[in-house]
This record gives structure tokens, sequence and C-alpha cells, in this order.
């Protein structure tokens, strides 16, 4: 699957600012801050969209998060390898074709581009595996071939059910107890009242061939693939098991990164992902904001109304991405009034560059405190704008915090 092209990111070393230090971000499964820093090279996964319905503010809220991180690493020194998939056949997809009258393979090549339109105009640096369900059928096959062979599968009507109790971590990730699950399940595709299963949070591996929809010839007979199943799949063919990060919000950590980590663990008996990152939830008109009740703020609407990209991306900065929070309009304005002011500063100079790029840097080292560095930013630009001191003032030093906010928080 073909993403889209990464913005120039300015290599800070270059300037003289040296690298930036190891990075903390929280960690679900633990519940506590951990260190993510690799020798030489991070790996980070983060699940990607179902293309049904435009980008919205929740789902740029999270990629930005991820961006931020994978920047902040590539600041440290380290490479990058970043793999992020798309659903691109599932159920509300086929779903919201067959109520347009549209084919579900044009609706999904139709929202993956202006997703990739929508990815280029925040400046989100791009997966370096950007993987399609229907392009990875044959992984996913034979990771529940994988499973079936170590004896934790079974059918029911011909759909083949993973047995979570074969993994003894099973609820590590999230931490939740068995009512949780069962009710989340529930809530989130999952089938816990269906007979015939061993356990009502087993989850599909398989789903046989339904009338009218898209199948594939497998060992299991024709059908397609588990959501599950398909990112533990692509998660351990371009990254390997035991990768640095996991991520993606918070409505994703039970059941989907719990069942995707039981089924990779169970299957290569090594630990999946090392450390597991959600973003919070972003609401609009008192709920959360999401395609099924349809209260969308979408990317594609704002830039079609001409707010700046640049300006988009800070009024997520504004928010940490632990905090759920929601949308209002004065957001955009806010945003766009803080990025002129910004704009303004670099064009003009000011004190010294050195610490307020050491502030950025340290506010995202610590769990990637965006609004921390977005305040040491406008400190500095408040001064500048202010005048100052004839003595502190630098004219240069205006390209240099500007490169270091294109390098760490990706506004132009």
């Amino acid at each position: 699957m073909r993403a889209w092209t990464s913005p120039e990111v300015p290599d800070l070393s270059e300037l003289g600012l040296g690298r930036g230090s190891a990075v903390q971000v929280f960690d679900t499964a633990s519940g506590a801050l951990a260190t993510v820093d690799p020798e030489e090279r991070a790996r980070l996964y983060v699940c990607g969209i179902t293309p049904y319905d435009a980008t919205h503010l929740g789902h740029a809220a999270t990629y930005l998060t991820f961006d931020l991180l994978q920047r902040a690493w590539r600041d440290r020194g380290l490479e990058v390898v970043y793999t992020q998939n798309i659903t691109d056949v599932d159920d509300p997809l086929l779903e919201r074709a067959t109520a347009t009258g549209v084919a579900w393979t044009d609706l999904a090549e139709r929202e993956i581009q202006l997703f990739r339109e929508d990815m280029a105009a925040l400046r989100i640096l791009a997966p370096d595996h950007y993987v399609g369900a229907v392009e990875s059928i044959d992984l996913a096959i034979a990771l529940v071939e994988r499973l079936r062979d170590r004896g934790v599968t079974y059918e029911v009507d011909g759909d083949v059910y993973f047995s979570v109790d074969a993994d003894p971590d099973f609820g590590g990730v999230s931490g939740y107890d068995r009512e949780t699950m069962l009710r989340l399940f529930a809530e989130r595709g999952g089938d816990p009242d269906r007979e015939g299963k061993r356990d009502p949070l087993d989850c599909l591996l398989w789903q046989a061939e339904r009338p009218g929809e898209p199948s594939w010839d497998s060992p299991f007979g024709p059908g397609r693939p588990g959501w599950h199943v398909e990112c533990a799949s692509i998660a351990l063919e371009t990254l390997g098991h035991d990768f640095d990060v996991q991520g993606g919000g918070t409505d994703l950590v039970f059941p989907h990164h719990e069942m995707s980590a039981a089924e990779a663990q169970v299957a290569t008996e090594t630990r999946f992902a090392r450390t597991y990152v959600h973003q919070a939830m972003v609401a609009f008109e008192g709920e959360k904001m999401s395609k099924s009740l349809g209260n969308l703020v979408l990317v594609s609407r704002l830039r079609a109304d001409g707010h700046d990209p640049s300006a988009i991306r800070l009024a997520l900065l504004a928010h940490h991405y632990r905090t759920p929070w929601e949308w209002a309009d004065d957001e955009i304005v806010d945003a766009q009034k803080r990025l002129a002011r910004w704009r303004d500063a670099f064009a003009a100079g000011g004190s010294e560059a050195a610490p307020v790029v050491d502030a950025i840097r340290a506010a995202l080292a610590h769990d990637l405190d965006t609004p921390r560095a977005v305040a040491a930013v406008d400190a500095w630009v408040d001064a500048a704008l202010a005048g100052g001191g004839a003595g502190d003032h630098d004219p240069a030093s205006g390209r240099v915090v500007g490169a270091a906010v294109d390098a760490l928080l990706g506004v132009a």
C-alpha cells in the first residue's frame, strides 16, 4: 500500500544543538511511565484506519502523538521503523458500501487517499510499512495456521476461534477484570454471546465466507481474517516480536490490543510489544468523536474552510495525549492566532535559542508533554515580540527556534 510523502525534518545536531534525551511514555500495561530508549533502532506499530469515512480530529490526535514520538526518537539519533495498517476489509466498511451503493473497494480507496492527503497536510511522518488487510491475507492465514498447529483454535460453524486462555498473560495489556472485558468485547465488535464458543471472550481468527461478502481461499475454507490477527501478523512480519511500542487510541486497549498480543505471544512464545501507549479520546458535542456516532470534526473540512494545517496541528498540540478533551470552535481560532505570533517571532528573532530548545526537548522526553512544550515556545515568542533587551536579541535565533519547532513539534 502506498503511503504519503514525509516532510523534511531539520537535524538539530547540525545546528550545534546536540541530541535529545531518552523518552518516557506512559505504558498502559504497567500503569507507569516507561523509558523507551533502544540502542540504535526504535520499532513502532500504530493501528490505522478502517477507511469508510474521512479523517476526524480523534484520528489526527492519535497519529500526531506517535509522530511526536518518532520525532523525539529521531532527535535522539535513533533509526525508526514504523508500521501502520489499514483495515481495508471489515464489517463497517462493507456496511457503508452497501448503504451508499458504492463498491467496497472504491470506497476504501477513496477514503485512504483522503487520509493520505490529511496526513501529508498535517506533516505527519509516513510509515515505513503501510500495509492493508487485503494485501496481507497470506500473513494472517500463516499466523492462524501457527495457532492451529499449537492446538489453541477451534471452529464454530466454519468460523475459526482463538482460545484466549492459551495465553497465560491474557489481561496483562488492559488490566481489566473479566466483567469489564465482557462488556467492552460486546460493545467493540466482539461476540461474547455466540453459542458454541468455549469462552465468551474467545476471538475470531477466520470468518467463513458470508453471502455477498468478499472472501479468500484458505486452509480453513473461503473467508477473511479477523481484525486482531490482521494486526498481529503485520506487526510480526514487519517489526518482529518484542518491538518497542504498540500504539493507538484508548478504545483499542481492549479488545484489540489485548487480543492481538495474546495471539502473537501464543504463536511465537515471546512478548509481542514492550510498551503500550494510548491516545485519549477527543469529544465533540458531549460525546466521544466517532464515525458510528457521526459527531465528527473532519480535518479535510477544516482545511477546506481555509484553516492552515499547522494551526490544526497546534490546536491538537495544546492538549496532552493522555487527557480526554472536547473540541470547540475557538480551538482553531486560538491556534491560528498562536501560529501567527510564532511565525512573526521566528522572523524577527529574539533571545538565545538553546534554552527554549532544551525546554521543548525536556517536555517531549517526559511523556510527550506538548502543553509544556507549547508554553515554552510561547514564553520565548512573547519576549521576542515584546522586544526584550537590546543586548540579548539575536536575529538568527528565530531561525534556530523555528527549526526546532519544525523538527520536534512538526509545526512549519
